[in-house]
């Protein structure tokens, strides 16, 4: 067993198991303090609720609260290790939550993997929450669950390991292609993985501005091609060619984005690329490609990846938690693609406007404090100005809102 296994054994284990906690939040040291709380007060509320629904949100905690929601089918390299299996990652998620955005959420790991009886219980649970974040749920079923509780449920819904992947490779990507001189709609971009991570950040790319006939994807078989027998996602990336193998469609290339798994990728496959290439490793914890052996390929090469030991860091966690702090804030019923990409600009301009944009630095660090004041306001404009949000807030304010709100939680 390693170090950092013996050590994350232990920092779960030491003091209370796991990593999070309940607490409350109203005085309750007196006797009338417990009957405001409990009964007969709390009686009062809950007409009120019954009344008006939308009075849950200035009597309940329901406003500031999300289900992180999995059934492990999918957690993180680890595959299929089940709901139980899950959990410690899903608290690790609800303490994100917390420490990034101040927001409140109860991980929820469910033992059932089919997609229907999944959405029906999701679907149930959701009187308690004013958002649903998916997790660790595998695709393609990931797809069908995703949008099924979309059209059901009248708050966000966001799979964050399709969403917030494609969110920051975005932003990488928009900082990437202007530092290597690029249009993104002249790039030719080849993506390894054919996952429910790959499908949104090629769908993202596209509504960046890619044409999708400069996009080559390949999964475990080779190039999705239309001489090969697909359907569902796969099917819409099949392109008309005789390439077989990543790679053949390697050559030329000027973008690689890898959302697969170790090792699928060559020196020699980075040396056919274009020169000052940009190259996404992103499996974790092992990548496509060891960032040293990239740049050994190709020394002006624009390096991401998954890890937090190298530069780039492609986390989800620079997204989601202020994504859903906007949403809820807001009132919005959804998170939609205006939201998304208001967040990938902001969290790219956000690295461009650091000292330390360059090849090493193309999105902000996970600690950057500017990050809760700076990108959730102008997901919160999307969202209003779109027309999914109850709410417009005043953007200065609310940012110096956040910055309070930062200092308390940093």
């Amino acid at each position: 067993m390693s170090t950092i296994e013996q050590k994350a054994l232990a920092y779960h284990r030491q003091g209370s198991a796991g990593k999070i906690a309940i607490e409350v939040t109203k005085s309750v040291g007196t006797q009338e303090d417990l009957a405001l709380a409990y009964s007969p007060g709390v009686a009062a509320p809950c007409v009120e609720i019954q009344r008006e629904p939308a009075r849950a949100y200035e009597y309940t905690a329901k406003g500031n609260l999300v289900g992180v929601i999995t059934n492990g089918s999918a957690v993180l390299g680890l595959g299929n290790i089940g709901a139980l299996a899950g959990k410690p990652v899903m608290e690790g998620k609800v303490v994100l939550f917390k420490k990034f955005a101040g927001i409140d959420a109860f991980d929820i790991e469910i033992d059932e993997t089919d997609p229907d009886k999944l959405v029906d219980i999701i679907a149930a649970l959701h009187p308690t929450f004013g958002g649903i974040n998916l997790e660790d749920i595998k695709a393609p079923e990931c797809f069908y669950i995703e949008r099924k509780l979309r059209e059901r449920l009248a708050i966000p819904v966001f799979h964050d390991d399709q969403h917030g992947t494609a969110i920051v490779v975005g932003a990488g990507m928009i900082n990437a292609l202007q530092l290597s001189g690029r249009e993104i709609g002249n790039v030719k971009i080849v993506c390894s993985g054919a996952g429910a991570a790959a499908m949104a950040c090629l769908d993202l790319l596209l509504d960046l501005g890619a044409k999708r006939e400069n996009i080559f994807v390949c999964d475990s078989k080779g190039v999705l091609s239309t001489r090969r027998q697909l359907d569902g996602e796969k099917a819409a990336w099949a392109q008309d060619t005789g390439a077989t193998t990543l790679s053949q469609v390697m050559v030329g290339a000027d973008v690689f984005l890898g959302v697969s798994g170790p090792g699928v990728l060559s020196p020699r496959d980075i040396e056919q690329m274009s020169k000052q290439p940009i190259v996404f490793t992103l499996a974790n914890p092992e990548p496509e490609l060891r960032p040293e052996l990239v740049r050994e390929a190709a020394p002006d090469a624009i390096i991401a990846t998954g890890r937090s030991d190298y530069p780039n860091q492609i986390n989800n966690a620079l997204c989601f938690p202020y994504l859903f702090r906007a949403a809820l804030d807001s009132g919005a019923s959804t998170i939609n693609q205006e939201m998304k990409r208001a967040c990938v600009m902001a969290l790219a301009e956000m690295a461009r406007s650091d000292s330390r944009f360059g090849k090493d630095y193309v999105v902000p660090g996970l600690l950057d404090p500017r990050l809760l004041s700076g990108v959730t306001p102008k997901i919160a404009a999307a969202a209003y100005g779109s027309g999914v949000a109850r709410k417009q807030l005043d953007e200065l304010v609310y940012a110096e809102d956040l910055k309070d709100l930062a200092e308390t939680l940093l």
